[in-house]
């Protein structure tokens, strides 16, 4: 068992960083994860203290979720600790204050009032959900028999600070299928860390119970609804780890045993460098292989799919021409020679097509066709059209066949492509976006699956769900209102489930942010100039900004960003396939 020695080493090793790890869970999955074999009962508090610190040591207290926070229920009285609700933590900013009330102790009860800043809560499913008030909850204390304080009415669940959630809980990245099954989908959850080794079985409930609310009908699962686990998830003997599970399906042939396998392996990528043997029943689940590692699965994981073709090296919309990215010459073709004026244009991601916003009758317009070829107008009028956005195309060698547009910052269309070759515009239902505001910029995922938004200067993400013609943009989130405020620029995915964002900010010209708004990365602000207008981001690729200075290029938030040799003018876009 020496290799999961190792993982709970660096699990340890990685809680103590100040931002939470790439990989962070949170609170305990179920009754299974309110238990632990540690049998000490948990230390009292401290004699004496006065209502304001004990409030401040029953917080911190929260640190420790062993035996369903046992030592954080130390603090309440009896009565107060049959009623608590620990299932979903809700995390607030680290510098919270407890806050005496105008009436001070009385004899045998008190108030204190605790503030500061939410920064979200966990869900039923174990996923980050943003939350944007301000924190004031009135906490009131009695004197117990050995006249001590202790907490009679505690807050509505665990209130645990941030740098505490980030010591205790991990990130992990499970994955499920898109609705066609034709690429994998990662979808974050957040488990307690100790024990590590109990991580694995973690991921394996979660794995069970399905996609997570937010994406519920976004995504699906290989696994079939009555699945459940077998044997205990762990490692075995020979090093390889064991997923044993149990009623997949009545159904399981090759191509489904495949997916499983793949959804499997991906969903343990960031939990173990160990093989994954996934068994049924016992049994391995192909006969023609044994164990897996995630290079095994990239296939039926679709990973072919959301790879950019290494020739496709991104392009520019300057002056009304579409450039290369690679030496700043026109394109081939009408976009190239600048007979549309283009004011924005997106390449379909397998870079056979390309679709363009220009400027027609006092409004604007959009082309869309073949990439060095006439474009077809669309029959779209609008005043203002969104940069476009491509979803992803059916096959590895199939060209897009779908481009979404925001029409006049307040509807959305996805203009799709008939057999006949002509494209069409259709609605999309987004009525859970629109009171909040005008939309000014809409980047699609590369899976097709989440929708990043800027509406109001803000940032959002939501998901696309589709039943078959209906397509909607459902369960929006604002991500990062704290830090990013109404200031976003520019947006672009740098990965499925990770964004670059330019601003406004002088503090924040370019972060790094995760889509399920817990995490933030600055990238460094040497020699960018705010506003930054425009981002392009893509895997494997260098993220390539403009500034009211020129062009600009990194390869990691800690790079100096480099300057461009070519030369763009005011209001010019940089953009990737996608």
């Amino acid at each position: 068992m020496k290799r999961l020695a190792v993982l709970a080493l660096v699990l340890v090793t990685l809680s103590g960083c100040a931002a939470i790890p790439t990989n962070t869970q949170p609170k305990p999955i179920g009754p299974k994860d309110s238990k632990t074999t540690n049998t000490v009962t948990a230390p009292e508090p401290r004699q004496n203290l006065d209502p304001i610190t004990l409030v401040r040591d029953f917080i911190d207290a929260t640190s420790n979720p062993d035996r369903d926070f046992a030592a954080a229920r130390a603090y309440l009285t009896p009565e107060a600790d049959k009623k608590w609700d620990t299932k979903n933590p809700t995390i607030i900013e680290t510098a919270f204050a407890t806050v005496p009330t105008p009436l001070g102790p009385q004899d045998k009860t008190t108030t204190v009032l605790l503030q500061g800043k939410y920064v979200g809560r966990l869900g039923n499913d174990n996923s980050f959900v943003p939350r944007l008030d301000d924190l004031k909850q009135m906490l009131k204390l009695e004197r117990n028999n050995e006249n001590q304080w202790r907490i009679s009415e505690p807050p509505p669940g665990v209130y645990m600070p941030q740098n505490l959630f980030n010591s205790n809980y991990r990130r992990v990245t499970l994955y499920f299928y898109n609705r066609e099954f034709s690429v994998l989908v990662p979808d974050p959850r957040y488990v307690v860390i100790p024990p590590a080794t109990s991580i694995p079985t973690r991921v394996t409930e979660l794995l069970i119970k399905g996609p997570g609310d937010a994406v519920r009908d976004t995504l699906v699962s290989a696994l079939g609804p009555d699945t459940d686990v077998f044997s205990e998830t762990k490692e075995a003997d020979d090093g390889a780890l064991e997923v044993n599970l149990t009623k997949v399906g009545k159904d399981l042939t090759p191509e489904k045993s495949k997916q499983i396998v793949a959804q499997v392996v991906k969903s343990y990528s960031g939990v173990t460098t160990s093989r994954v043997r996934v068994l049924v029943d016992g049994q391995q689940i192909l006969p023609d292989q044994r164990d897996y590692r995630p290079s095994d699965v990239s296939a039926t994981a679709g990973e072919s799919l959301l790879a950019l073709n290494a020739n496709l090296q991104g392009m520019l919309v300057v002056d009304g021409s579409i450039r290369s990215l690679t030496d700043g010459n026109p394109i081939k073709g009408p976009a190239g020679a600048g007979a549309y004026g283009a004011v924005s244009a997106a390449q379909s991601l397998d870079g056979s097509r390309l679709a363009v916003v220009y400027r027609a009758g006092g409004g604007m317009r959009l082309r869309v066709g073949e990439l060095e070829q006439e474009l077809s107008e669309v029959d779209q009028r609008a005043t203002t059209l969104s940069r476009p956005t491509w979803l992803l195309s059916s096959g590895p060698k199939e060209p897009g066949a779908e481009v979404w547009t925001v029409v006049d910052g307040a509807s959305v269309s996805r203009v799709t492509r008939s057999d006949n070759g002509s494209w069409t515009a259709k609605g999309v239902n987004i009525t859970e976006i629109s009171p909040f505001g005008a939309i000014s910029e809409l980047r699609l995922s590369r899976d097709g699956t989440r929708a990043a938004l800027v509406i109001a200067g803000r940032l959002y993400v939501a998901s696309v769900v589709r039943h078959d013609q209906d397509v909607a943009l459902r369960s929006p989130r604002q991500i990062q209102p704290s830090t990013l405020g109404s200031s976003v620029q520019s947006i672009d995915w740098l990965s499925q489930d990770v964004l670059v964002v330019s601003s406004s900010l002088t503090a924040l010209p370019v972060t790094k942010v995760y889509a399920d708004g817990y995490k933030l990365d600055r990238y460094s602000q040497s020699n960018l100039t705010v506003p930054v207008g425009s981002v392009a981001a893509a895997p494997a690729r260098q993220v390539q900004v403009i500034d009211p200075s020129g062009l600009w290029s990194a390869s990691d938030i800690t790079d100096v960003w480099r300057a461009s040799g070519i030369r763009v003018s005011a209001g010019a876009l940089v953009f990737y396939p996608g």
